[in-house]
């Protein structure tokens, strides 16, 4: 793919409010593309707003906001073929499975899975005819289910099983389906998610809270340790922007030295696996045994 094609091609990323989509709509501008930056709010359209960056209303569980972006594109008033989906949109929140309601593992699976299947779905003829790319932001959690993690891991690993079917049935069309796996990412996702843990940890029941307070606020300072030494989006944009324009995409990028070493680890022995995992998880444990106030995320960690 060329500068020259890029000039004259779509480029539709969803969740370009902050972050990592954010990052991947200003990129792709700068390499030439008209992105259509999918946002929730206007007042994060007017944040986005930039030349080559064109924002869209787009809550990816909202059918009319599909049609309306899919009508968009058939309507281009260049004709400009789609080159490139970035599904990234997404919701985190670090919950033990017991302690997250059965709401709200159907929201995150609305959001994180079936939002993006149902974009990738209307898009898809458009994608076929400008022999595009769709690339699926997937995570170090579609790899790697840690404590604390499980519904978030689980829809990211049902996007990762999304996403090799779909290649696979995409090749012969000269559609590539690449995935992107990014670590530690300085982002507002994790303050987020921490806001929700804070939330699901003041709904527990006293027996919950006795199990899981600690663990809970052991993941958050994990997460929060993590981040310190996190990449800033830019980065994840520029493999996110490598993946659409190389000539012969890789499958899988990850992002992050922890986001390597994580999927190598992942081969090892279940048990094993999880001797690991619990260790590095020790020392975030506080030393009381009364579950603490879940901690705040910092302002330098919100992208």
């Amino acid at each position: 793919m060329t500068l020259s094609s890029e000039s004259r091609s779509l480029a539709v990323v969803t969740g370009t409010s902050t972050g990592i989509g954010a990052a991947t709509a200003r990129e792709l501008a700068r390499h030439g593309f008209h992105v259509l930056a999918g946002v929730r709010r206007d007042r994060d359209a007017e944040a986005i707003r930039a030349p080559g960056i064109e924002p869209v209303i787009l809550d990816v569980t909202n059918p009319e906001h599909i049609a309306a972006l899919t009508a968009r594109v058939r309507a281009d008033p260049q004709e400009r073929p789609v080159r490139a989906l970035v599904n990234n949109a997404a919701i985190q929140a670090n919950v033990p499975i017991e302690a997250f309601g059965i709401d709200r593992w159907r929201e995150m699976f609305e959001v994180n899975l079936f939002g993006q299947v149902a974009v990738t779905q209307a898009l898809l003829p458009d994608l076929i005819a400008g022999k595009g790319r769709v690339v699926n932001i997937s995570s170090v959690g579609g790899k790697v289910a840690m404590a604390a993690y499980g519904p978030y891991a689980a829809t990211k690993f049902a996007l990762e099983a999304v996403s090799d079917s779909l290649r696979r049935e995409l090749s012969p069309f000269g559609v590539h389906v690449v995935v992107v796996e990014p670590g530690a990412v300085h982002t507002e996702m994790l303050g987020r998610a921490i806001a929700g843990a804070e939330e699901s940890l003041a709904a527990m029941t006293p027996e919950q809270r006795s199990r899981y307070g600690r663990l809970v606020h052991a993941v958050n300072e994990q997460a929060i340790s993590s981040t310190k030494s996190g990449l800033p989006a830019q980065v994840a944009a520029t493999v996110i922007a490598k993946a659409i324009t190389a000539r012969k995409p890789r499958t899988r990028y990850t992002v992050g030295r922890e986001a390597a070493l994580l999927t190598l680890v992942r081969f090892l022995p279940d048990r094993v696996m999880d001797r690991i995992l619990a260790a590095a998880l020790r020392s975030h444990y506080p030393s009381s045994e009364t579950p603490p106030v879940t901690p705040r995320v910092p302002k330098v960690y919100n992208a």
